[in-house]
């Protein structure tokens, strides 16, 4: 009897070798798998102001669901244009110097690829989001990981300075920052600015947690510095600002100069972004209310989470923007951590990520990174298991 082979996949080699499932899938999947409280993975588990869906329902009603501008749709592209002018004193062109996107994952990547070539060094600050590095390596760039300081996350300038060439295409940067919840000063955004001056490098300013600041502190943008904005890819997120994450749309600011060739990359790499969705968040955005309120509202959360830590033996970060609060677990375990986020997760009941996955190779702190972009009645029953510790 004849049997016939089975179809062979051809082998290649793999773009991206060391790469596997990010930690954020690995730990939502075993907080389902345990019923732990998910304070893992950065997205809230609470709605948007349901004005906001219902302005993208009225624009599928309205028949506006065919292709947008490649660009984004030109009202909201004035809208992104109006909030950073009103916050940050720079006017960018709507028509050639904001270009709306798939998320600010799908921005990053797009940028990267715009201006980084084979054999460019790429210079980003761990710990980092994980998206950085292989944006990099898809590139053909050279990443050169120069380390945040130790227990306080702030920029170490002669480091920085130390590693920058003259094969330094890009530099990555992210305030507020994920995952250790600093903020850039005024005084540091000044450092860098002036840093860079006689170079031509440039800049990618990770913003997504703009509206996220605490305590009366300012969010210095990029754009808010001439020197720096001047040779900056300025990327923010409608996902983060409005508690929809699942949509995916963000946007990019830049000099137009720069936006050419990001749009070169992006009208292959996506194209374009859903349309009602763009309709809807330009309608919603006449008010500012929503994010102008936005520090106010998750400060109240982060107040609440960290009253809650002071009854655990987790000793609480000072957390200054983003929704994530770092805490020190060593008078509670020895485990490395990843080891730790795991036990806290079956053995506790609450799901967190370990911050050496921010590292290359990992660094141990004993640090575990929470998010408190939760409902109250979620935080409260995290915080009920974690008094158990």
């Amino acid at each position: 009897m004849q049997t016939t082979a089975l179809p062979r996949t051809p082998r290649f080699p793999s773009r991206l070798p060391h790469v596997g499932t990010t930690i954020f899938t690995v730990m939502s999947a075993l907080a389902q798998e345990t019923g732990a409280v998910n304070l893992g993975q950065g997205f809230p588990d609470f709605e948007c102001d349901p004005a906001l869906p219902a302005q993208v329902s009225q624009a599928m009603a309205e028949g506006l669901n065919q292709y947008p501008p490649m660009t984004g749709i030109p009202l909201l592209r004035e809208r992104v244009s109006a909030k950073i002018e009103a916050l940050y004193g720079r006017h960018y062109d709507p028509s050639t110097e904001i270009t709306i996107t798939a998320g600010a994952t799908q921005a990053i990547l797009t940028a990267v690829l715009a201006c980084v070539g084979p054999g460019d060094e790429v210079v980003v600050l761990e710990p980092c989001y994980d998206s950085y590095a292989p944006n990099i390596e898809l590139a053909g760039g050279r990443v050169v990981r120069v380390p945040l300081t130790p227990g306080s996350f702030r920029p170490d300038f002669a480091r920085i300075a130390a590693a920058l060439t003259p094969r330094t295409r890009l530099l990555i940067i992210n305030s507020p920052h994920n995952p250790s919840a600093t903020v850039w000063s005024q005084a540091e955004m000044s450092q860098l600015e002036a840093l860079l001056a006689p170079t031509d490098v440039l800049l990618l300013s990770d913003e997504v947690y703009e509206h996220m600041v605490f305590d009366g502190m300012p969010h210095v943008s990029a754009a808010s510095m001439p020197g720096l904005a001047a040779r900056s890819f300025v990327v923010s997120s409608f996902g983060k600002t409005y508690h929809v994450t699942g949509w995916k749309i963000g946007y990019v600011a830049a000099p137009a100069a720069l936006t050419a060739e990001f749009r070169k990359v992006h009208q292959f790499n996506v194209f374009t972004v859903s349309t009602p969705m763009q309709h809807g968040l330009a309608r919603f955005m006449a008010d500012p209310e929503p994010y102008t309120g936005l520090p106010a509202f998750y400060q109240r959360k982060r107040d609440l989470f960290l009253q809650g830590l002071q009854q655990t033996r987790l000793r609480p970060l000072h957390t200054q923007g983003s929704y994530f609060q770092l805490v020190d677990y060593s008078a509670v375990s020895s485990l490395a951590e990843g080891d730790f986020c795991q036990w806290l997760t079956r053995e506790i009941g609450v799901a967190a990520i370990p911050v050496s996955a921010f590292y290359e190779g990992g660094f141990e702190q004993g640090l575990a990174r929470l998010c408190f972009a939760k409902r109250d009645d979620t935080l409260l029953a995290a915080l009920q298991r974690l008094r158990k510790l």
